[in-house]
């Protein structure tokens, strides 16, 4: 039997603590499936005591990540510290410049630095694994990286964020406010005390950069995603896509067009019968649509420590199990040297139908001076309906709903521009994209 696999780990939170426990416990299953044992010969963390349920005493400590990629004697380096900065991203530099292997769950250091660590991994000859930093439970990295090699992409999408997709799925259930249900995700551990990086979306966009250099080749390009949260939602949104057959889910959204790469990140209206709107609570979903293979979905766990410990475990089984001194899958896929500059497309050349609602002064030609804004900008509607008040009193705000036909979103903005300049709006419009998944 091939030598011990020894690995080291940074961070002992709920996922380190979970990973620690099962390669402990299923010890003798791991070394009969990977072909040799695996072993944490060194681990890390803020507290040392703290007692995370496995017995960690036998195990050499270091006070500090950096010093125990660079001197602690391990094949592996495991990262769980999270942060795109240091201590994480001086740790993964130095364990791969002195060829050990990485794996990590860490999306914002590779959303962050992923091209120049790829490179350095490819430079010494060590393998970069980060299978739970994506959709946690679901292997959309290994599909992207591996699995679909010879495939064409032309879209990838889905609801990567747990906390939005539970604050959504409980709006529309129990019929409560945006603001009532993230208190209520807060209380069960599912959003931060500090929640604005899940519900503003950028845990998602840093998730879907990585995807989108996967799916097309492009460098790692976080910050040129078009990008809105769920914190504009309202429950009368809410029910008002029930209403006209959809729901609404934050999704992050990467494919190729004439004019480049498009990325965004935004709350969407996707039909009721489609399969990615059956996806509720915590749970995430991942699409992929290619020429050979047509359109794949992946559904499971997107957090939590089981879920996120069982990717990275299926990393660390990968090194276990490869030959040394083979051939090793370039950490995105192709060499990092080969990725093309990442081009940006028209984000207001999306082709696609919206949902838009407006809340008006109750006056007399409203109804047209709408439909005429719509049609000077090309605009085509499917239905504009006035939906009912909670009172009756004549001078209430309406509430006006339209749902376009395709077109594009220079359009819509030109036409929502120009009727908030008639000054009969009522506070802000509400404009929510509608997609139509081919995988319904």
């Amino acid at each position: 039997m091939a030598d011990a696999l020894k690995i080291g780990i940074a961070g002992l939170g709920t996922v380190g603590a979970s990973l620690a426990k099962i390669l402990v416990e299923r010890r003798d299953m791991l070394t009969t499936t990977c072909g040799r044992p695996i072993e944490i010969i060194a681990v890390t963390a803020r507290t040392k005591g703290r007692d995370r349920g496995v017995d960690l005493s036998a195990i050499e400590w270091f006070d500090d990540s950096v010093a125990l990629a660079r001197e602690a004697k391990i094949d592996v380096f495991v990262e769980l510290m999270g942060g795109a900065g240091d201590p994480a991203y001086s740790a993964v530099k130095a364990a791969l410049s002195r060829g050990v292997h990485v794996v990590t769950a860490n999306k914002a250091l590779l959303a962050a630095h992923g091209v120049e660590l790829a490179g350095i991994a490819e430079k010494n000859g060590c393998i970069l694994n980060y299978e739970a930093a994506v959709a946690g439970g679901i292997p959309v990295i290994k599909a992207l990286r591996e699995s679909l090699t010879g495939n064409t992409i032309s879209r990838v999408y889905g609801i990567m964020n747990g906390t939005c997709n539970y604050i959504l799925t409980k709006m529309e259930k129990e019929g409560l406010s945006f603001e009532a249900c993230l208190k209520e995700a807060q209380r069960l551990g599912y959003a931060e005390a500090d929640p604005a990086f899940d519900i503003e979306g950028n845990d998602t966009a840093h998730k879907l950069s990585i995807l989108t250099t996967l799916a097309f080749g492009t460098k790692i390009s976080a910050d040129d995603i078009y990008l809105e949260g769920i914190t504009n939602i309202s429950i009368d949104d809410i029910r008002a896509a029930a209403d006209l057959g959809y729901r609404i889910k934050l999704l992050g959204v990467a494919q190729k067009t004439d004019t480049g790469v498009e990325q965004r990140v935004h709350p969407t209206m996707v039909p009721l019968d489609s399969v990615i709107a059956q996806v509720d609570g915590v749970t995430n979903a991942v699409a992929i649509e290619s020429d050979i293979l047509g359109e794949l979905l992946m559904v499971g766990p997107g957090a939590g420590g089981n879920a996120t410990a069982s990717a990275v475990l299926g990393d660390i089984a990968d090194i276990a199990k490869s030959r040394p001194g083979a051939q090793t899958v370039p950490a995105l896929g192709r060499p990092a040297a080969s990725l093309a500059p990442y081009k940006r497309a028209q984000i207001r050349k999306h082709h696609g139908g919206y949902f838009i609602r407006l809340s008006v002064e109750d006056r007399t030609g409203v109804f047209a001076s709408i439909a005429k804004h719509m049609a000077a900008n090309g605009i085509s509607l499917e239905s504009i309906v006035q939906r009912a008040q909670s009172t009756t009193e004549s001078t209430d705000p309406k509430t006006i709903i339209l749902v376009t036909h395709a077109t594009m979103e220079d359009s819509v903005r030109k036409a929502v521009a120009s009727i908030k300049g008639e000054g009969y709006l009522v506070g802000e419009p509400q404009v929510i994209r509608i997609e139509r998944p081919k995988t319904a």
